[in-house]
């Protein structure tokens, strides 16, 4: 991914207002963000866990999405579960149910998307060995490039959903 700006970011998010976007929270300091290594930035708040954001190159533009998460009270009965972008296994708290409200009319029309990611978003991280999940993975003969290529794929396709009008 290529390093965005502070602006940049605020600039993409097409599913929350400007002023919603103006007032939410930037992981700081962008300069030590690991950009190389990111197919997406994804971050969670910190002052409100169950908000969290993603930006990323959609389309040949930066596209900024807001998230969020079920209560903290929500009890799952999984033991294991599988990040729908990365592929990464993961115990039950590993990954989170994540929606977001849709663009445009349908957003506001209260449509919303939801897919399982890795809840701390870090999915970059883990298929390319910077951060290790907490149980042992499944091996795969996908080179890394085949690996990066799906978890785009798989961002692009939730992407699309949330882009996509409802139909009237």
């Amino acid at each position: 991914m290529h390093p965005l700006t502070e602006p940049d970011i605020r600039a993409s998010f097409v599913n929350c207002t400007k002023g919603e976007a103006k007032r939410l929270p930037i992981p700081k300091p962008l300069e030590a963000t690991p950009w190389p290594d990111l197919d997406y930035l994804g971050w969670i708040d910190q002052g409100s866990p169950e908000h969290a954001y993603l930006v990323t190159s959609w389309n040949d533009r930066t596209v900024g999405i807001t998230l969020r998460t079920p209560p903290k009270g929500a009890k799952s009965a999984i033991r294991t579960s599988v990040c729908a972008l990365c592929l990464t296994t993961h115990s039950s708290t590993g990954v989170t149910l994540f929606t977001a409200r849709k663009a445009g009319t349908a957003g506001r029309q209260g449509n919303t998307r939801g897919t399982y990611i890795c809840s701390d978003l870090a999915c970059s991280l883990y298929l390319r060995g910077k951060r290790r999940p907490e149980i042992v993975q499944p091996s795969e003969t996908l080179s890394m490039d085949e690996k990066i290529l799906r978890v785009r794929v798989n961002l692009d396709r939730f992407l699309d959903g949330l882009m996509a009008e409802s139909p009237a």
